[in-house]
């Protein structure tokens, strides 16, 4: 095998593509190492990827596997060293390749690097792109790369946290994830939630708990339940920009400082609120149409209803700000509504329009307050509890200042109800409160309290104590005792019990003095050289004092003053700091004489005292009022005898008057920053911080307003899809009662046409019966005559006699009868007519009674049941008709039986028209007692 080819002196992007895996695996090696020497995110090695982001895809997904390691570990290193501008502009190319490829690899070095990558890009910038392009990985197709994306959403939420990263988008995927047939992406849907709930609490239940199954809600409670155990969680990896903010934190004031250090102890001790995961919803366009006409109706049902109706709709997280004037001014109304049903449904509807519309409901508060407080005078506790609940929510969305006034004025009110649900009210407000009152509504409180003290009820009384426990409880003990004057010990043991168990989120805390206010401890004099005063410190301001110069010069260094008048300075006493010393003489440090002047001051107790040394001035902290006053003047020994101030306090311009009172001098600046420079600095830092926070804002509600547009879209088109499905749905109900409609009508056409075929046919069987009944009785006494077959076909042969004389009738009612049943057991068995079965029942042939002959159409077991009994009944019909013998040995006297048949079949020239006739009047008779049958099966009517 020959030599390889050496690409070595193709360029880095060339390679960098090369159809030769083994080529491009060497250049991610040498990118790699090219990336860790360079010295900041500056350098050439990095311009090439910055200018072509798209490299960065083939790397990340390298169709060979080895290669792709080396890509990995290239990419890691350049959003390591490289900086934030190589990594915006690289994301939209990477990120949904190392989802899909690298997180799912079978190689942990893969894995490892593209979980680096992701924390990588959301370190350098914001977690916002990076979520957005994950979260469309989780509709992927293959169940391993959805649970690889969803094991890197945990793993960014438990770095970052989810203050720092939004939940809101990914918690709407998780009912998606929830319902995923593979068992492993539902196991990571749970890490994922279990995580969330590390952060968010019972914040993050109503975005998604109510679509999940009961089985996964009751496991995710018990796993709930060991998060709780584990503590507040952490940000484990900071931003760039919180890494920058940290270490430059040290470098400010030390003030600023204890309020970082504050911060994250603040901020982990509250949860985050439902209300701010929640999007925004329109309820004004879900309104019911007849809320207003029923809200008004004069039935109380009809405004409960409508109430109910308003209830349904606004019952949700977070509403969307809109005009509700109108709904507010209705349920205000509903407060002075007789029936208490409509009260407390209303009173519930303000309470969950309030924790919707948080800050925004303040502007509808002036319509509901007064109505509500008026309302508390209602017994019943189920509607005081209703009362209570929408009072609290519409304190929150606004704050003690503006409801002081309507609290104090109900509080007077002549209902005690009212004054008691007022107190009660107003003790809630102050625990709740963030805000300290101001001094001159604790005053109000306070003065309402103690009337309260003084009430006849005790709940009254308790209340008044539970209010004061309570401001005490705020502003602390030494600033509550002044308002406590005059209360004997019994009410005030009983306000210390109250302030004892109160809770307050607000307390106040007095501010410490600045720390160039605070006096030095006094203590003895330094011996040795005296200290000279620094440059910035103030002068003692005398008499004619001269005001201090515009600019004071940069202090110098301390020296040593020569001792004068052989070391009476230290024994005599050390000038003030800043003091200008005199220009000749003994000094301003000499005890001036005891004899009083005019112009001298009261002397001090401590002058004689060696005075301390001064400390260091703060050159960052302005002067405080105190240091702004004017020194007393002093005893100084001048030119001119003892003189207030000395000789550098006496002005030798004009005599000063007695009643003379210096101005005090402007304190100097400091030799740093000024104190307007420092507070335009603090206007600006402030103006930038403000900026950020706006520019945040603007792309988080940008971001916001995208989402709401393609959840309106799909809203839009799920609605569209429904009215669809209802239009075909209504149409097709509407075919199917055309349908039934017709099917009636034809059915009762159907029922009336047979219900006149019945009415016909009975009509005509009875003229058949009356025909019958006629022929018999017109033809009485024949030989010949077809009574004899109505007499054989009786089933029970009353209907005559058979002898040789022929046969005589007994009755033509009982032969009508005869006849009737005859021709029912004909058809039972199938005979063909009346003399079919004549001739079945008197010929003694066995082929007449088997089943399968003659008409029996196969009933051979009741025609060979009844066998027996027809024989012997034929057998008595012959022998009384002279067939002599036939009844004792049918056997052997089977030709007589014959000639006995022949003789009786055997038509003469008159009844042969007689017997067909009957034939013909049989056959219709059947025919007609068939079709009945036929008609009574078809309605129902012929029983089994």
């Amino acid at each position: 095998m020959g030599d390889e080819e050496d690409f070595s002196s193709l360029p880095l992007t060339d390679r960098w593509v090369h159809k030769v895996w083994k080529v491009r695996k060497a250049a991610y090696e040498e990118a790699a190492q090219a990336f860790e020497k360079t010295p900041d995110e500056y350098d050439p090695a990095f311009r090439p990827f910055v200018q072509d982001p798209s490299l960065w895809k083939g790397a990340v997904a390298d169709s060979n596997v080895a290669a792709q390691q080396e890509g990995m570990a290239a990419l890691c290193a350049f959003l390591k060293f490289g900086g934030r501008e190589g990594a915006v502009r690289s994301r939209q190319h990477t990120i949904t390749s190392i989802v899909e490829k690298g997180l799912p690899s079978t190689r942990p070095a893969i894995k490892t690097n593209s979980l680096e990558a992701l924390l990588l890009y959301i370190e350098l910038d914001v977690p916002g792109p990076v979520i957005e392009e994950i979260l469309p990985v989780l509709s992927n197709k293959v169940p391993k790369v959805v649970a690889a994306a969803l094991a890197a959403l945990t793993a960014i939420f438990h770095n970052y946290g989810c203050k720092t990263a939004d939940p809101k988008p990914v918690l709407k995927f998780l009912p998606k994830v929830f319902g995923h047939a593979d068992k492993n992406v539902r196991a990571e849907a749970t890490n994922l939630t279990v995580e969330f709930y590390r952060w968010l609490r019972d914040a993050m239940k109503p975005m998604f708990w109510g679509e999940l199954k009961p089985t996964q809600q009751n496991d995710l409670e018990q796993l709930f339940e060991k998060a709780k155990s584990e503590g507040a969680p952490k940000q484990e990896r900071l931003l760039r920009s919180q890494q920058a903010a940290q270490a430059a934190a040290p470098a400010g004031g030390g003030d600023e400082d204890e309020e970082m250090a504050d911060a994250p102890e603040d901020e982990d001790v509250g949860e985050i609120d439902a209300f701010d995961l929640a999007e925004p919803q329109d309820i004004i366009s879900k309104v019911p149409k007849d809320f207003f006409e029923n809200i008004a109706s004069s039935k109380w049902k009809e405004r409960k209803e409508a109430c109910e109706a308003l209830y349904a709709v606004v019952n949700v997280p977070r509403i969307k700000e809109g005009d509700f004037n109108e709904i507010t001014r209705c349920l205000a109304k509903c407060m002075k509504d007789a029936n208490i049903a409509v009260v407390t449904q209303a009173a519930q509807c303000i309470e969950l329009l309030a924790k919707g519309l948080r800050k925004g409901f303040a502007k509808y508060r002036s319509t509901v307050m007064q109505p509500i407080l008026e309302r508390l005078k209602e017994k019943k506790q189920s509607v005081a509890d209703a009362l209570g609940l929408a009072l609290d929510a519409v304190f929150l969305s606004t704050d003690l200042t503006e409801n002081m006034e309507d609290i104090t004025e109900f509080l007077k009110h002549k209902n005690p109800q009212v004054k008691e649900g007022t107190m009660k009210f107003l003790v809630r407000c102050l625990r709740t409160t963030k805000d300290v009152p101001s001094k001159q509504e604790i005053a109000t409180m306070v003065e309402c309290a103690k009337k309260l003290l003084a009430e006849s009820s005790e709940a009254l009384r308790s209340g008044g104590a539970e209010v004061l426990g309570t401001i005490m409880k705020i502003i602390g003990e030494r600033a509550m005792n002044p308002h406590l004057e005059g209360l004997d010990d019994i009410r005030k043991n009983k306000i210390k019990e109250f302030y004892e168990a109160a809770e307050v989120k607000a307390k106040d805390k007095p501010k410490p003095p600045p720390p160039a206010a605070r006096a030095p401890p006094p203590g003895p004099a330094k011996k040795g050289p005296v200290k000279k005063a620094p440059a910035g410190a103030k002068k003692p301001a005398g008499f004619g004092a001269a005001a201090p110069p515009a600019q004071t010069p940069t202090p110098a260094p301390a020296a040593a003053a020569p001792p004068r008048m052989g070391g009476l300075g230290n024994k005599m006493g050390v000038p003030k700091p800043g003091g200008a010393a005199p220009s000749g003489g003994l000094g301003g440090g000499i005890k001036a004489p005891q004899k009083r002047s005019a112009f001298a001051a009261p002397p001090s107790p401590r002058r004689a005292e060696p005075e301390p040394e001064p400390e260091p001035m703060d050159l960052d902290d302005p002067p405080s009022p105190e240091e702004q006053r004017p020194a007393p003047p002093r005893m100084g020994l001048g030119r001119g005898g003892l003189q207030p101030g000395g000789l550098a306090g006496r002005s030798l311009a004009k005599p000063v008057p007695m009643d003379y009172t210096p101005t005090p001098p402007m304190p100097p600046p400091p030799s740093g920053l000024s104190h307007i420079e420092r507070a335009e600095l603090e206007e600006l830092r402030d103006a930038n911080d403000r900026l950020l926070k706006q520019l945040e804002d603007a792309r988080h509600d940008r971001s916001k307003l995208l989402s709401e547009i393609q959840e309106l879209k799909n809203q839009n088109a799920s609605l569209i899809e429904d009215h669809t499905r209802d239009v075909l749905s209504i149409k097709a109900k509407e075919t199917q009662l055309v349908r039934a409609r017709s099917d009636f009508e034809a059915a009762e056409q159907t029922n009336d046409r047979l219900r006149r075929e019945l009415d016909r046919l009975k009509r005509a069987l009875s003229h058949t019966e009356d025909q019958l009944r006629h022929a018999n009785r017109a033809r009485p006494g024949s030989p010949s005559s077809p009574h004899i077959g109505l007499g054989v076909m009786s089933p029970t042969h009353d209907g005559g006699i058979y002898n040789d004389n022929g046969y005589q009738q007994q009755s033509a009612n009982r032969n009508r009868m005869s006849f009737a049943s005859s021709m029912s057991e004909e058809k039972e068995n199938g005979g063909d007519g009346m003399m079919g079965g004549f001739h079945q029942k008197v010929s003694p042939d066995p082929r007449y009674h088997q089943g399968g002959s003659g008409g029996s159409s196969g009933r051979g077991t009741p025609a060979g049941f009844r066998q027996p009994v027809e024989e012997a009944r034929s057998s008595e019909s012959l022998a009384s008709m002279g067939f002599g013998g036939y009844g004792a040995e049918r056997s052997s006297s089977r030709t007589g039986m014959r000639t006995g048949a022949s003789r009786l079949q055997a038509p003469s020239s008159g009844t042969a028209g007689g017997m067909e006739s009957w034939k013909r009047a049989a056959e219709v008779t059947s025919q007609l007692k068939a079709r009945i049958e036929q008609m009574k099966a078809k309605q129902g009517l012929n029983r089994p």
